[in-house]
């Protein structure tokens, strides 16, 4: 990877950390709906422009059902759920269950469309899996005021991504990424307007909060899709995947710089576990046995 693209990488990382430190502010005011609401329909207004300056409007209207269907599952509902999540616990936290995303892509990979995994990479789903259960495990309280449903927010959200990644792969191959960015941000608009209308805040949320969606809106959903998009067709999207490792370093940064918060030892090897199986179970760590294997 060439140092350009590895700085790109790195900052990508840092926006989307972000995304849980500018959620957790901005949910407080807006409610999780409003905030997800105008978190997406800002970014299709980022979006949308660059979509038909590049011609590929037509992309977006041949697969719309498609790509409404990722508008929900890889959009509205995540953001959904993580913005619940902020009301609850620590956005460094929210970022470790994030972090699984890709442990439920290979785990749906394998159920849904048969994409069985090595040895390796299955090891690596026990392993992550093993991680997440036992941080949840060690963090959920369903007592009132507890943190229980926001963690299950946050593991259903990463279900979701993968989800969508492998719908993505089976229906969305070969169309134009911007056309899936810029209409999977429009459609979790229009599925979100009407709810958001509902769930209006009755009080006018601040200066802050509004800073806070923009940010969301423009910067970590409009900029950081075609930061991603940009990265895949530089290193390609096994290189590109490697933002998910990085995320939560980030976020937990942010979180302790921003609104101090701790990073617990539970944490830290929750998190340590759950990287380590989504690398085993990505390829992104390839164990020396099998490689031998694999030369034979």
């Amino acid at each position: 990877m060439k140092t350009p693209d590895l700085g790109e990488l790195v900052a990508l990382a840092a926006i989307w950390g972000a995304s849980f430190l500018f959620m957790r502010l901005g949910a407080g005011e807006f409610g999780p709906v409003a905030l997800s609401a105008v978190r997406v329909a800002g970014a299709a207004l980022v979006l949308l422009p660059l979509l038909l300056w590049r011609g590929q409007w037509g992309e977006l209207r041949r697969h719309w059902r498609a790509i409404f269907l990722v508008g929900i599952t890889n959009s509205a509902l995540p953001f959904l759920f993580f913005s619940y999540a902020a009301l609850g616990i620590s956005a460094g936290l929210s970022s470790i269950f994030n972090a699984s995303s890709p442990l439920w892509g290979a785990l749906i990979g394998w159920w849904w469309l048969r994409d069985r995994p090595t040895a390796p990479r299955a090891l690596g789903l026990a392993i992550g899996f093993a991680g997440v259960i036992g941080l949840a495990w060690e963090k959920a309280s369903f007592q009132p005021g507890g943190s229980g449903w926001a963690i299950v927010a946050c593991l259903a959200a990463a279900m979701l991504y993968g989800l969508s990644a492998n719908f993505t792969k089976k229906r969305l191959q070969g169309v134009a990424p911007m056309a899936v960015a810029a209409g999977s941000q429009l459609s979790a608009a229009l599925v979100l307007a009407g709810p958001a209308l509902l769930w209006w805040p009755a009080s006018m949320p601040s200066a802050r909060a509004w800073l806070m969606v923009a940010l969301l809106a423009l910067l970590c959903t409009g900029l950081a899709y075609l930061m991603y998009f940009r990265l895949i067709a530089h290193v390609g999207a096994a290189n590109a995947i490697a933002v998910t490792f990085l995320i939560p370093a980030f976020a937990v940064l942010w979180g302790w710089l921003f609104l101090g918060e701790p990073l617990t030892a539970a944490m830290a090897a929750g998190c340590a576990v759950i990287l380590l199986g989504t690398a085993l179970a990505t390829g992104v760590i390839t164990p020396r046995l099998a490689a031998a294997r694999l030369r034979r």
